[in-house]
């Protein structure tokens, strides 16, 4: 007797399950931080998800095993940065969807086409992709010395993955070409003297393809007397991660004081009237965009070189700049921001510490703005 067929739905589950639980994660990231900072101004207006192109995953599984490509997505949804920096308009997460394509196609062996895809990459995206580029098409193995990238970004940003890419590097040999010239990417940049995570996150998926095969060994053999421990500590770490993640999102939440101050700007004043806000550079970089501009009566300015005794000459209807104190302006209300992070003797063990980031000042001579009732600041 034939099995029954699978329902639609079920079909749908089986064939993009796992790329729309990634996919869920980073309109999550998308949705509750939809704020951007400086360094995506650039290419806010293109804003698209394109973290994880279908055929990257799929190649996975077709040359890994199911395994290998379950953990592989489980260890991804774990980490906070890559899906988080997932939904930034980034020219590197540009150029991340077409590195995903090359994995693909290195998988599948098309060596003409791997290059190609990563020669769109850098041509149109990011030039330092030909970093990556030179290292995988000429197969090159650099042996510098650790930097910050290996010692600070990667366990930051991959967590309980790292030390298991490692680990997967050892029993599984087929992995390693692919690895090494990744890795040698990462050398490469090591020698720059400014680093952020962000320069290397091409490298993060196939680092977690890595990952993802000593995941599945260790859980394919967690019965057997030895490896019982080990699938114990993998469990632990995959739970670690998580809370890692949790924590470092409501730190990015709270990361954007200027997005929040305009917009709570935008809540409290709906007078017909025309009104002028000034934004300062420190607010524009904390998560004001064209997106977050209202029509009329609104209009903003962002001129720079502005003195704090200069803006009482000045007719701006509102300030949004990160001083608590100007004169010939009334300080309305504070926007809180993350600062640090800090150890408890309690439950929750960890807390994020917020301040005042963005004030919100209203013009004196305005008496409309005296008349309402603002929460003032701290």
């Amino acid at each position: 007797m034939a099995p029954p067929r699978p329902s639609p739905a079920a079909r749908i589950l089986r064939e993009y399950g796992w790329d729309l639980l990634l996919g869920s994660i980073a309109a999550f990231y998308a949705v509750m931080v939809p704020y951007t900072k400086v360094e995506e101004s650039f290419n806010v207006q293109a804003m698209h998800d394109i973290l994880y192109h279908n055929y990257h995953i799929e190649k996975v599984k077709r040359k890994f095993g199911h395994h290998a490509e379950a953990f592989y997505v489980i260890l991804t949804a774990t980490q906070f940065h890559l899906l988080f920096y997932s939904t930034r308009p980034l020219p590197n997460i540009l150029a991340l969807a077409f590195v995903n394509l090359t994995y693909y196609f290195w998988f599948k062996g098309n060596h003409r086409h791997t290059l190609q895809a990563l020669i769109v990459a850098a041509v149109i995206f990011r030039c330092d992709m030909t970093l990556l580029l030179g290292t995988i098409g000429l197969a090159l193995l650099l042996t510098h010395s650790i930097h910050w990238y290996f010692t600070s970004a990667l366990p930051r940003s991959m967590l309980v993955a790292y030390p298991l890419c490692m680990v997967g590097a050892l029993l599984d040999r087929r992995i390693v070409p692919y690895i090494l010239p990744v890795f040698s990417f990462v050398a490469l940049y090591s020698k720059l003297p400014h680093k952020e995570l962000r320069f290397i996150m091409a490298s993060i998926p196939m680092l977690n393809v890595s990952a993802s095969l000593a995941a599945s060994r260790v859980y394919n053999n967690r019965k057997k007397s030895g490896w019982k421990l080990l699938y114990v500590l993998m469990i632990g770490g995959f739970l670690s991660s998580l809370g890692y993640s949790a924590v470092t999102f409501m730190a990015s939440y709270n990361n954007y004081p200027g997005g929040y101050a305009l917009k709570a700007l935008h809540e409290a004043d709906s007078v017909m009237k025309e009104k002028i806000v000034h934004i300062d550079a420190f607010t524009a970089m904390c998560g004001v965009s064209r997106f977050c501009e209202s029509e009329y009566p609104w209009r903003y300015s962002k001129e720079e070189k502005i003195s704090i005794e200069e803006y009482q000459e000045r007719n701006f209807t509102y300030l949004l700049n990160e001083h608590r104190h100007i004169s010939g302006y009334k300080c309305l209300f504070a926007v809180d921001g993350f600062s640090r992070a800090k150890i408890q003797p309690r439950i929750p063990p960890l807390s994020l510490v917020k301040e005042p980031k963005v004030f919100a000042h209203g013009n004196t001579r305005d008496p409309d703005i005296l008349s309402r009732n603002w929460p003032g600041c701290p």
